[in-house]
């Protein structure tokens, strides 16, 4: 790419707690890309109108409020309703291991459960990237 990897750090759902995005936003920067934080408490809606008003390479949501089944498959299903796809989706948080086959069945490209080091989850932002 000849700019950098732009991205969207987004807090889907009700969640009231962004210690772990801040930490990956800060790491992604670090990184060298683009970051553009949605905050907490945001729709599926929101979260791809920023997506696609920001034109982002990278979709990367954290959730903690176990509504991870229902939110991430809705904004990727939100992505292809508005014919964007070519964006990178990644989930992080608290998400049980069982629960990850499901998310990547329904386009969810990677999850990054607690403990993962960021260099883990810049490297697959960078390898993965839709170019």
């Amino acid at each position: 790419m000849d700019r950098p990897i732009r991205v969207l750090v987004a807090k889907p759902g009700l969640d009231g707690h962004d210690r772990g995005a801040k930490v990956i936003a800060r790491a992604l920067r670090d990184a060298g890309m683009e970051v553009i934080y949605t905050g907490l408490r945001q729709t599926p809606e929101q979260i791809v109108s920023a997506a696609v008003q920001e034109d982002v390479d990278v979709v990367a949501m954290s959730i903690l409020s176990g509504a991870h089944n229902t939110l991430l498959p809705k904004v990727v299903d939100l992505l292809k309703a508005e014919g964007v796809d070519d964006m990178l989706v990644v989930g992080g948080g608290v998400i049980p291991d069982e629960d990850i086959p499901f998310l990547k069945e329904k386009g969810v490209a990677e999850v990054f459960t607690p403990g993962t080091p960021t260099q883990v989850t810049i490297d697959y932002i960078k390898e993965n990237i839709m170019k």
